[in-house]
């Protein structure tokens, strides 16, 4: 058989091979490219791809990946006789720099009978889709915060880490790379070390689990590690991903503080207290003072709600108390009447504040007893009412400082005593007495337009419109201030 016919069956075989083909003559002719090796060139002949390796060189630069024999281009090292295998380039055409290609090549070399080469032919594979999606994830694991490291199954040695985590433990990227999983141990003080080297070396995921790192400079540091088995380009590898728990570690201790100091002052606090679910009001704990005040101890009161316990005497008022703290989050010093647990009633004045324990909400309350005030302040009003009974003796300066101690309604005082000065008191007194503008002006010896000016002025206080509407107001609270004819 002839060389020529040998050459041209060799055609024949590569002409359909899906790796890309070139045969190079020892004088560096490049005699044949089959299809794959052109599409993989962006060229569509043979005159395009160059007809000798100084044309190729021209028309193709390459930058090798592994950076070995930088000078040499592995078409000439094909033309040497050199043997080589998983050879990374990056090929761009020189008059299109927007076309590139990453190529896998290795050498056949092929002799004849007396060691002469015969043949001599760059193998080339694509793996730009490859390459590519190695950009991408090597930019995305620079990227992402959260601290990474992965290391190469074959000897366990790290071979990438991310930002994130030279920034959590202070090591350097020369610090890491290339040291083994034992020397930058990233299972240091794992909660189940055993079981995480055992997987490790099965190449198996390793779980979560909390590790107390070693920082190269002398101290440690709380994470959780996991490891997910992977494969970086062909090799096998290990990425190990972290989450700090330092700032969580903080955050717990700093708040198991708070919540003791909470603890403390909620027990001690002189005045009764409880704390409640927000939602439901169910009660959570009472301190001291509360059951003394009401009788109730933590055991009578835990997991019930004020609604169970009846300690409500107006159900209404307890309504309108949870509706303003689910709406608003808080109430302060509202006046109800409560229920001890013998079935005594006492006056208390209650506030409550929203507040977040944890990740739950709460509903803490505040009730002061103020019976003994409730029951003074009824006595003093009786005594005054008994006074007021008999005003002959009595001027009017005195009259109306009694009046204005007085105030009817007991619980409701505040809300109908309006702000009335010392004349509006005397002209709606007068009012109530069923004196007209006219007599009224006569008997405090004013004009009749101010008795109208002042008259006007104690409506809007009243928020009334018209005379009967004020004398009915005036009865009801305790008006006239002095008899007919005084």
């Amino acid at each position: 058989m002839t060389v020529g016919v040998d050459r041209h069956e060799l055609r024949q075989i590569i002409a359909g091979l899906s790796e890309g083909v070139i045969l190079v003559e020892p004088d560096q002719t490049i005699a044949y490219a089959n299809e794959a090796a052109l599409a993989m060139h962006g060229a569509e002949t043979l005159d395009e791809l160059g007809l000798t390796v100084d044309t190729y060189r021209e028309r193709f630069a390459l930058r090798y990946r592994n950076n070995r024999t930088p000078n040499q281009y592995p078409i000439e090292r094909v033309v040497s006789g050199e043997s080589f295998h998983d050879v990374i380039v990056e090929v761009t055409r020189t008059d299109k720099p927007n076309v590139a290609f990453v190529h896998s090549l290795r050498s056949l070399v092929a002799t004849d009978r007396d060691g002469t080469p015969s043949c001599l032919a760059l193998i080339l594979k694509d793996v730009s889709e490859q390459f590519e999606a190695e950009e991408r994830f090597e930019k995305t694991f620079n990227a992402n915060p959260a601290p990474a490291v992965i290391c190469r199954l074959s000897d366990l040695r790290h071979v990438k880490v991310n930002l994130g985590f030279l920034e959590m433990t202070g090591y350097t990227r020369d610090g890491v790379i290339g040291r083994s999983v034992y020397e930058v141990d990233v299972l240091a003080g794992a909660r189940s070390r055993d079981l995480a080297i055992s997987r490790l070396n099965e190449g198996g995921t390793i779980p979560q689990m909390e590790a107390c790192l070693d920082l190269p400079n002398g101290d440690t540091r709380f994470v959780i590690v996991a490891g997910q088995p992977m494969e970086l380009g062909d090799e096998p590898c290990m990425l190990f991903t972290f989450a700090d728990l330092e700032l969580r570690r903080k955050a717990e201790t700093a708040l198991r503080q708070s919540e003791e100091r909470f603890a403390k002052a909620f027990r001690l606090t002189p005045v009764p207290t409880l704390l409640a679910r927000a939602d439901s009001f169910a009660i959570t704990g009472v301190n001291e003072a509360f059951a003394r005040v009401f009788g109730y101890g933590t055991d009578k009161v835990a997991g019930r709600s004020p609604a169970d316990l009846d300690l409500w005497v107006h159900d209404a008022a307890r309504i309108k108390f949870e509706t303003a703290v689910a709406r608003t989050g808080y109430v302060l010093g509202l006046e109800v009447c409560l229920r001890h647990e013998d079935g005594t009633n006492l006056d208390c004045l209650v506030s409550a504040e929203r507040v977040e324990i944890g990740e739950q909400a709460f509903a803490l309350l505040v009730l002061q007893d103020i019976t003994e005030r409730k029951r003074s302040e009824r006595d003093l009003f009786a005594a005054i009412e008994a006074v007021m009974a008999d005003t002959s003796w009595f001027s009017r300066g005195l009259i109306e400082k009694l009046a204005n101690l007085r105030q009817p309604g007991g619980d409701h005082a505040e809300s109908l005593a309006p702000n009335m000065t010392v004349r509006e008191r005397q002209i709606l007194d007068l009012i109530c007495q069923g004196l007209d503008d006219d007599a009224i002006a006569t008997r405090l010896k004013l004009s009749r337009n101010t008795v109208r000016n002042h008259a006007a002025a104690l409506y809007r206080k009243l928020d009334v419109h018209k005379r009967s509407e004020a004398i009915i107001w005036g009865r009801d609270n305790g008006f006239p201030i002095s008899a007919p004819g005084s």
